[in-house]
């Protein structure tokens, strides 16, 4: 598969190296052109179908994020190349594929145009399709625990599950139950049936996911109509179900 990428990056010999890199160890990757700032990067970014951006993160008058908040909906993935992990968390919170540290790792390199690829070659089965889990059926039980005993559900009654803090929201067709354990407990109760961790903040059934729809971090519609982010870290996981 394609991948049509650019590289915004303030530095010429950052970009050669990353340039070079690409060329020779990802042949996958079509370059459709470099940017050595935030606005010749966005100037790309209109111009072109994109899949991925390769993005350095402290440019001249702005930053990686400064060029993101000025593309809200964008459909291409992102993969940080920088010489400061610090920035590791904010990356994360704008859905970075991948997060390259400076002196480029040849096999890091390859694992995250690897990583896009897989994801790309999901979305485009998946596109304007209703989705089809490969898992059906869900059958069993689990018990919830409440203050006067617990409450029995069937797997297969709950559409997602929710974090609140040390609490968990189960949500139902009709109804949302609140239970006094954490979102990880669930995501391990249900580890036998088809539970995708989307986010840190959901859990879904995989079974009532009707709809994929991709962005900087992809969203899911739910059978009872509710859109949750997915979370690029959680993005191939969540695609290897269909």
């Amino acid at each position: 598969m394609e991948i049509n990428a650019i590289i915004v990056e303030d530095e010429a010999s950052s970009r050669e190296i990353l340039r070079n890199y690409i060329n020779k160890y990802t042949k996958e990757v079509n370059l459709r052109g470099e940017a050595a700032s935030i606005k010749e990067g966005l100037d790309l970014i209109k111009e072109h179908t994109l899949d991925l951006v390769f993005l350095d993160v402290e440019m001249p008058f702005g930053n990686a994020f400064d060029l993101l908040d000025k593309v809200p909906e964008r459909t291409f993935e992102t993969v940080f190349v920088t010489a400061y992990d610090h920035y590791a968390k904010d990356a994360l919170n704008q859905h970075a594929a991948y997060y390259l540290m400076k002196p480029i790792n040849i096999d890091e390199l390859i694992k995250a145009v690897d990583y896009v690829r897989e994801i790309k070659q999901r979305e485009a089965y998946l596109e304007d399709r209703v989705l089809q889990p490969k898992l059906k059926g869900v059958k069993g039980k689990i018990t919830l625990p409440q203050q006067d005993g617990f409450q029995v559900l069937n797997v297969s009654d709950i559409l997602y599950c929710k974090a609140d803090d040390n609490y968990t929201e189960i949500y139902l067709e009709n109804k949302k139950i609140l239970v006094s354990k954490t979102l990880k407990y669930f995501e391990e109760a249900l580890s036998d049936f088809s539970f995708a961790r989307i986010h840190k903040s959901f859990l879904v059934n995989v079974n009532e996911v009707v709809k994929y729809r991709k962005g900087k971090g992809g969203s899911v519609v739910i059978s009872n109509g509710k859109e949750l982010l997915v979370s690029a870290s959680k993005k191939r996981e969540l695609l290897s179900y269909f």
